[in-house]
Protein backbone atom coordinates (compact mmCIF):
# COMPACT_ATOMS: atom_id res chain seq x y z
CA UNK A 1 0.00 0.00 0.00
CA UNK A 2 1.44 3.43 -0.93
CA UNK A 3 2.40 5.78 1.87
CA UNK A 4 -0.30 8.31 2.77
CA UNK A 5 0.00 11.66 1.05
CA UNK A 6 1.62 14.29 3.25
CA UNK A 7 -0.64 17.23 3.98
CA UNK A 8 0.28 20.82 4.68
CA UNK A 9 -2.04 21.66 7.60
CA UNK A 10 -1.70 25.38 6.83
CA UNK A 11 -3.03 24.97 3.27
CA UNK A 12 -6.72 25.12 4.22
CA UNK A 13 -9.12 24.31 7.08
CA UNK A 14 -9.94 21.03 5.33
CA UNK A 15 -6.23 20.14 5.15
CA UNK A 16 -5.84 20.95 8.85
CA UNK A 17 -8.79 18.71 9.70
CA UNK A 18 -7.37 15.83 7.62
CA UNK A 19 -3.92 16.27 9.14
CA UNK A 20 -5.26 16.28 12.71
CA UNK A 21 -7.58 13.34 12.08
CA UNK A 22 -4.73 11.20 10.75
CA UNK A 23 -2.42 12.26 13.57
CA UNK A 24 -4.94 11.41 16.29
CA UNK A 25 -6.03 8.16 14.62
CA UNK A 26 -2.42 7.01 14.35
CA UNK A 27 -1.72 7.99 17.97
CA UNK A 28 -4.74 5.90 19.01
CA UNK A 29 -3.30 2.90 17.18
CA UNK A 30 -6.25 2.60 14.79
CA UNK A 31 -6.17 1.83 11.09
CA UNK A 32 -8.50 3.69 8.75
CA UNK A 33 -10.57 0.51 8.49
CA UNK A 34 -10.93 0.26 12.27
CA UNK A 35 -11.88 3.93 12.65
CA UNK A 36 -14.38 3.67 9.81
CA UNK A 37 -16.04 0.70 11.48
CA UNK A 38 -16.25 2.44 14.85
CA UNK A 39 -17.80 5.64 13.47
CA UNK A 40 -20.05 3.82 10.95
CA UNK A 41 -18.67 5.61 7.90
CA UNK A 42 -16.96 4.07 4.87
CA UNK A 43 -13.21 3.52 4.71
CA UNK A 44 -13.17 5.44 1.45
CA UNK A 45 -14.68 8.50 3.12
CA UNK A 46 -12.20 8.38 6.01
CA UNK A 47 -9.37 8.19 3.48
CA UNK A 48 -10.70 11.11 1.45
CA UNK A 49 -11.16 13.25 4.57
CA UNK A 50 -7.63 12.47 5.74
CA UNK A 51 -6.30 13.47 2.32
CA UNK A 52 -8.41 16.67 2.26
CA UNK A 53 -10.34 15.44 -0.76
CA UNK A 54 -13.75 15.48 0.93
CA UNK A 55 -15.36 17.86 3.40
CA UNK A 56 -16.43 16.03 6.57
CA UNK A 57 -19.92 16.48 7.95
CA UNK A 58 -20.46 17.74 11.47
CA UNK A 59 -21.69 14.27 12.42
CA UNK A 60 -18.42 12.78 11.11
CA UNK A 61 -16.38 15.21 13.24
CA UNK A 62 -18.44 14.51 16.34
CA UNK A 63 -18.11 10.74 15.99
CA UNK A 64 -14.35 10.92 15.45
CA UNK A 65 -14.00 13.17 18.50
CA UNK A 66 -15.94 10.67 20.58
CA UNK A 67 -14.12 7.54 19.41
CA UNK A 68 -10.68 9.15 19.64
CA UNK A 69 -11.47 10.86 22.99
CA UNK A 70 -10.48 14.29 21.69
CA UNK A 71 -12.80 16.41 23.80
CA UNK A 72 -14.13 18.29 20.76
CA UNK A 73 -10.77 19.04 19.12
CA UNK A 74 -11.95 18.16 15.61
CA UNK A 75 -15.35 19.72 16.10
CA UNK A 76 -13.65 23.02 16.92
CA UNK A 77 -11.96 22.95 13.50
CA UNK A 78 -15.13 22.03 11.63
CA UNK A 79 -16.84 25.49 11.55
CA UNK A 80 -13.82 26.91 9.72
CA UNK A 81 -14.27 24.25 7.02
CA UNK A 82 -17.94 25.13 6.64
CA UNK A 83 -17.11 28.83 6.47
CA UNK A 84 -14.43 28.27 3.83
CA UNK A 85 -16.91 26.28 1.70
CA UNK A 86 -19.20 29.31 1.45
CA UNK A 87 -18.77 31.87 -1.35
CA UNK A 88 -16.97 35.00 -0.15
CA UNK A 89 -19.85 37.32 -1.03
CA UNK A 90 -22.27 35.20 1.04
CA UNK A 91 -20.22 35.16 4.25
CA UNK A 92 -21.50 38.50 5.60
CA UNK A 93 -25.02 37.09 5.40
CA UNK A 94 -24.03 34.07 7.50
CA UNK A 95 -23.10 36.42 10.34
CA UNK A 96 -26.39 38.30 9.97
CA UNK A 97 -28.38 35.07 9.87
CA UNK A 98 -26.72 33.71 13.02
CA UNK A 99 -27.62 36.84 14.99
CA UNK A 100 -31.14 37.33 13.61
CA UNK A 101 -34.13 37.31 15.92
CA UNK A 102 -36.64 37.25 13.05
CA UNK A 103 -36.26 36.14 9.43
CA UNK A 104 -38.83 36.90 6.74
CA UNK A 105 -38.35 35.11 3.42
CA UNK A 106 -40.09 34.90 0.08
CA UNK A 107 -39.19 32.07 -2.31
CA UNK A 108 -40.79 31.79 -5.77
CA UNK A 109 -38.69 28.90 -7.14
CA UNK A 110 -37.27 26.59 -4.47
CA UNK A 111 -37.70 25.70 -0.82
CA UNK A 112 -35.84 28.17 1.45
CA UNK A 113 -32.33 26.94 2.25
CA UNK A 114 -33.05 26.91 5.98
CA UNK A 115 -35.84 24.38 5.39
CA UNK A 116 -34.21 22.17 2.76
CA UNK A 117 -33.46 18.49 3.29
CA UNK A 118 -29.95 17.32 2.52
CA UNK A 119 -31.01 15.40 -0.60
CA UNK A 120 -33.08 18.30 -1.94
CA UNK A 121 -30.14 20.66 -1.44
CA UNK A 122 -27.79 18.16 -3.07
CA UNK A 123 -30.03 17.85 -6.15
CA UNK A 124 -30.09 21.64 -6.55
CA UNK A 125 -26.39 22.23 -6.00
CA UNK A 126 -25.28 19.39 -8.27
CA UNK A 127 -27.32 20.97 -11.05
CA UNK A 128 -25.05 24.01 -11.23
CA UNK A 129 -22.98 24.10 -14.44
CA UNK A 130 -19.38 22.89 -14.15
CA UNK A 131 -19.67 22.18 -10.42
CA UNK A 132 -17.51 19.30 -9.22
CA UNK A 133 -19.03 16.60 -7.00
CA UNK A 134 -16.59 17.60 -4.24
CA UNK A 135 -17.56 21.27 -4.36
CA UNK A 136 -21.25 20.39 -4.43
CA UNK A 137 -20.81 18.27 -1.30
CA UNK A 138 -18.99 21.11 0.43
CA UNK A 139 -21.91 23.42 -0.31
CA UNK A 140 -24.42 20.85 0.92
CA UNK A 141 -22.49 20.55 4.19
CA UNK A 142 -22.38 24.33 4.58
CA UNK A 143 -26.11 24.65 3.89
CA UNK A 144 -26.99 22.02 6.48
CA UNK A 145 -24.77 23.79 9.02
CA UNK A 146 -26.75 27.02 8.51
CA UNK A 147 -29.85 25.25 9.79
CA UNK A 148 -28.25 24.84 13.20
CA UNK A 149 -29.43 28.35 14.08
CA UNK A 150 -32.68 26.62 15.06
CA UNK A 151 -30.78 24.60 17.68
CA UNK A 152 -30.20 27.76 19.73
CA UNK A 153 -31.95 27.95 23.13
CA UNK A 154 -33.97 30.81 21.61
CA UNK A 155 -34.18 30.09 17.86
CA UNK A 156 -35.09 32.87 15.44
CA UNK A 157 -38.65 33.27 14.26
CA UNK A 158 -38.92 32.27 10.60
CA UNK A 159 -41.77 33.59 8.46
CA UNK A 160 -41.59 31.88 5.07
CA UNK A 161 -43.88 32.59 2.13
CA UNK A 162 -43.42 30.04 -0.66
CA UNK A 163 -44.97 29.97 -4.11
CA UNK A 164 -47.22 26.95 -4.71
CA UNK A 165 -45.20 26.07 -7.81
CA UNK A 166 -42.31 25.11 -5.51
CA UNK A 167 -44.41 22.22 -4.17
CA UNK A 168 -44.89 20.81 -7.67
CA UNK A 169 -41.47 21.51 -9.24
CA UNK A 170 -39.50 18.22 -9.49
CA UNK A 171 -36.16 18.52 -7.72
CA UNK A 172 -34.41 15.17 -7.64
CA UNK A 173 -36.58 12.07 -7.43
CA UNK A 174 -40.23 11.82 -6.28
CA UNK A 175 -38.88 10.41 -3.02
CA UNK A 176 -36.70 13.49 -2.56
CA UNK A 177 -39.76 15.70 -3.09
CA UNK A 178 -41.86 13.63 -0.70
CA UNK A 179 -39.24 13.95 2.03
CA UNK A 180 -38.82 17.65 1.36
CA UNK A 181 -42.51 18.43 1.61
CA UNK A 182 -42.77 16.34 4.76
CA UNK A 183 -39.94 18.43 6.17
CA UNK A 184 -41.92 21.57 5.34
CA UNK A 185 -45.01 20.10 6.97
CA UNK A 186 -43.10 19.20 10.13
CA UNK A 187 -41.35 22.57 10.29
CA UNK A 188 -44.64 24.40 9.82
CA UNK A 189 -45.94 23.02 13.12
CA UNK A 190 -43.00 24.40 15.12
CA UNK A 191 -43.80 27.41 17.33
CA UNK A 192 -41.02 29.50 15.77
CA UNK A 193 -41.76 28.72 12.09
CA UNK A 194 -44.69 30.03 10.05
CA UNK A 195 -45.09 28.76 6.48
CA UNK A 196 -47.58 30.28 4.08
CA UNK A 197 -48.15 29.18 0.51
CA UNK A 198 -48.92 31.69 -2.22
CA UNK A 199 -51.48 29.80 -4.35
CA UNK A 200 -51.24 29.82 -8.13
CA UNK A 201 -54.85 31.04 -8.17
CA UNK A 202 -53.74 34.34 -6.60
CA UNK A 203 -52.22 35.43 -9.95
CA UNK A 204 -49.73 37.48 -7.94
CA UNK A 205 -46.74 38.73 -9.94
CA UNK A 206 -45.00 40.64 -7.15
CA UNK A 207 -41.66 39.06 -6.31
CA UNK A 208 -41.41 36.77 -9.34
CA UNK A 209 -38.04 38.34 -10.21
CA UNK A 210 -36.34 36.55 -7.32
CA UNK A 211 -36.43 35.47 -3.71
CA UNK A 212 -35.18 37.43 -0.74
CA UNK A 213 -34.72 37.26 3.03
CA UNK A 214 -35.09 40.07 5.55
CA UNK A 215 -33.24 39.68 8.84
CA UNK A 216 -34.20 41.64 11.95
CA UNK A 217 -32.24 41.77 15.20
CA UNK A 218 -32.75 43.99 18.27
CA UNK A 219 -30.37 46.95 18.23
CA UNK A 220 -29.10 46.23 14.70
CA UNK A 221 -30.20 47.57 11.32
CA UNK A 222 -32.45 45.31 9.27
CA UNK A 223 -30.51 43.52 6.54
CA UNK A 224 -31.67 41.87 3.32
CA UNK A 225 -30.33 39.13 1.11
CA UNK A 226 -31.56 39.26 -2.47
CA UNK A 227 -31.38 36.29 -4.83
CA UNK A 228 -31.23 36.41 -8.60
CA UNK A 229 -29.06 34.72 -11.21
CA UNK A 230 -25.59 36.18 -10.88
CA UNK A 231 -26.84 39.20 -8.90
CA UNK A 232 -27.20 37.95 -5.31
CA UNK A 233 -26.28 40.59 -2.75
CA UNK A 234 -26.48 41.55 0.92
CA UNK A 235 -27.58 45.06 1.88
CA UNK A 236 -28.61 47.06 4.93
CA UNK A 237 -29.53 50.22 3.03
CA UNK A 238 -32.68 51.51 4.70
CA UNK A 239 -34.54 52.32 1.47
CA UNK A 240 -33.80 48.91 -0.02
CA UNK A 241 -34.95 47.17 3.15
CA UNK A 242 -38.19 49.19 3.22
CA UNK A 243 -38.91 48.40 -0.43
CA UNK A 244 -38.46 44.68 0.12
CA UNK A 245 -40.54 44.68 3.30
CA UNK A 246 -43.36 46.33 1.37
CA UNK A 247 -43.02 43.73 -1.37
CA UNK A 248 -43.04 40.97 1.23
CA UNK A 249 -46.24 42.25 2.85
CA UNK A 250 -47.96 42.49 -0.55
CA UNK A 251 -47.05 38.87 -1.28
CA UNK A 252 -48.03 37.63 2.17
CA UNK A 253 -51.42 39.36 1.90
CA UNK A 254 -52.19 37.09 -1.07
CA UNK A 255 -50.91 33.91 0.61
CA UNK A 256 -53.02 31.25 2.29
CA UNK A 257 -53.26 31.29 6.10
CA UNK A 258 -50.93 29.02 8.02
CA UNK A 259 -53.38 26.15 8.56
CA UNK A 260 -54.61 26.15 4.96
CA UNK A 261 -51.01 26.27 3.75
CA UNK A 262 -50.05 23.19 5.73
CA UNK A 263 -53.12 21.37 4.42
CA UNK A 264 -52.08 22.18 0.85
CA UNK A 265 -48.60 20.84 1.56
CA UNK A 266 -50.15 17.67 3.02
CA UNK A 267 -52.31 17.19 -0.07
CA UNK A 268 -49.35 17.73 -2.39
CA UNK A 269 -47.31 15.08 -0.57
CA UNK A 270 -49.88 12.52 -1.72
CA UNK A 271 -49.13 13.45 -5.33
CA UNK A 272 -45.46 12.61 -4.84
CA UNK A 273 -46.23 9.32 -3.08
CA UNK A 274 -48.48 8.03 -5.91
Amino acid sequence: MPAPRELDPTASPRALFGYELRRHRTAAGLTMEQLAQKISFSVALVGMVENAKRTPSRDFAERCDQILSLDGALLRIWPFISHASTPTWFRPWLEVEREAGVLHTWQPLIVPGLLQTEEYARAILKGEPRVSPEHAEEQVTARMERQRIFDRPEPPMLWAVIDEGVLHRPIGTPHVMEDQLQRLLDAGTLPYVTIQILPLSAHCTTGLEGGFVIAQSPGLPDTVYLESAGQSQVSDRAQEVRNLMTRYEVIRAEALPRRASLELIRETIERWTN
